[in-house]
């Protein structure tokens, strides 16, 4: 049931998060006493804008209303993924070169770590600068967690 009502608000929901030049980075159902929507957007460029947020949250919260989606009371939240979580899609890549990473990957059977400066974004591949100012190339389908460390 879970999978099924996050199928149906990725339905509904991106759309409208279309119309304010976002994306769906995920969906995430919690639930407590009363079920708990986490709905986390992000933009190709710049960051998320609070207002916008909320003015899809009320349009999300309609359409959840309308189709009597949880058929009952429920939590609904409209954010940023955060620096916290890890990129999930090509299209945040790009908006945080210059910004540092560690970025978990994989070449063949054997798990690699590098922390650096993401250089640049192709197609396909990533390149970071490491520690020395090496350029070190890794695919997208290689990576297997990229965290942006945030500046203190």
């Amino acid at each position: 049931m879970q999978k099924d009502i996050i199928e149906v608000v990725k339905e509904l929901s991106e759309p409208i998060i279309n119309q304010q030049n976002m994306f769906l980075v995920d969906v995430e159902l919690k639930h407590k006493k009363v079920p708990e929507l986490w709905i986390l957007v992000d933009t190709e460029e710049g960051g998320v804008n609070v207002d916008v947020c909320s003015a899809v949250s009320r349009e999300v919260a309609n359409l959840l209303e309308e189709q009597n989606v949880f058929g009952g009371a429920y939590r609904l939240n409209v954010s940023s993924p955060g620096l916290s979580r890890p990129l999930s899609d090509k299209r945040q890549y790009r908006k945080n070169i210059g910004r540092t990473a560690k970025v978990k990957y994989k070449i063949d059977d054997n798990y690699l770590t590098i922390e650096g400066v993401i250089n640049a974004v192709e197609n396909e591949l990533i390149t970071i600068l490491d520690e020395k100012n090496d350029k070190v190339d890794i695919e997208f389908s290689q990576i297997v967690e990229l965290k942006i460390i945030p500046k203190i």
